[in-house]
């Protein structure tokens, strides 16, 4: 027969038990959910960029040749959004006015280029997805480098 001590000290630990199973499974589930998120955040970018971007900045975030010589035209051929590229120079503001806007609000009102803004085309949340998408093709220390950038 258990004593009322016993019993409470059973009941107390029990409870103890279930409290820290309870956080435990609760930081697991939601790690597992914002894991689940990004995967779904990403793949969303990866299928928008291939939509809307590859066809000037390459399916493989590769750019368009000579991209940093102007064209006869005047206008500068798409820059690559991988490594190589400057897109990582910019920060997340920049790139998503840039994106959404198009150049020319951080340039001079004559600069011609090809790249249009993708306001009304995309959602602020695609927007974002995409760039997501790209940052996740770079390094882990080009991530942080740009992530610095203000």
């Amino acid at each position: 027969m258990m004593t009322i001590g016993r019993r409470r000290l059973f009941v107390g630990g029990g409870a103890a038990f279930v409290l820290v199973a309870g956080a435990v499974s609760y930081i697991v589930w939601d790690r597992l959910a914002i894991a689940s998120q990004r995967r779904a955040t990403l793949e969303l970018g990866a299928a928008l960029y291939q939509s809307t971007c590859a066809s000037c900045h390459g399916a493989r975030l590769e750019g368009q040749p000579d991209w940093q010589r102007r064209r006869a035209d005047g206008r500068l051929p798409a820059p690559p959004h991988d490594e190589s590229g400057h897109t990582w120079h910019h920060s997340n503001e920049i790139l998503f006015n840039l994106t959404k806007f198009g150049p020319q609000n951080y340039t001079s009102a004559d600069y011609q280029s090809d790249m249009p803004g993708f306001a009304g085309v995309l959602s602020d949340e695609e927007i974002v997805a995409v760039l997501e998408y790209i940052k996740s093709t770079w390094s882990e220390e080009t991530r942080r480098r740009q992530a610095s950038r203000k």
